[in-house]
């Protein structure tokens, strides 16, 4: 359990190394998703057991290539929320089983907004279709 646990959390600690070819492919394909896991006292992990999440985590993502990059986690009392660029919500799925962790709720994202939204100009605001 404390496996899974720490393979959930801390912010970018590994991307999959691609060369630029790869990259440049993955950009026009990826969607970004927040994953949901509820992990019972989520919150009160150490460092080292969040660095061993992190780690595990990394050794699955390169197993599995360039169609899925772990971007960041948000650690919480009892939930961790997961940001990764995905093909498919399929790869997010598989990245979990490998790495033995719970998916309770996959959502893609559609659009991002921020402070700076209020402000901007309606063209300058991205929505995905």
């Amino acid at each position: 359990m404390l496996l899974l646990i720490l393979m959930l959390s801390t912010t970018v600690f590994c991307q999959n190394k691609n060369d630029g070819a790869k990259k440049n492919q993955i950009k026009k394909t990826m969607n970004t998703y927040v994953i949901e896991r509820e992990i019972p006292d989520a919150g009160n992990l150490q460092a080292a057991d969040l660095q061993g999440i992190s780690k595990t985590s990394c050794t699955v993502l390169k197993e599995l290539g360039p169609d899925i990059q772990w971007l960041h986690s948000y650690v919480t009392d009892n939930k961790i929320f997961c940001v990764y660029k995905a093909e498919s919500e399929e790869i997010l799925r598989e990245h979990a089983k490998k790495g033995g962790f719970p998916i309770n709720a996959v959502h893609k994202l559609s659009t991002i907004i921020s402070p700076e939204t209020a402000t901007a100009e309606l063209e300058d605001i991205m929505v995905e279709k």
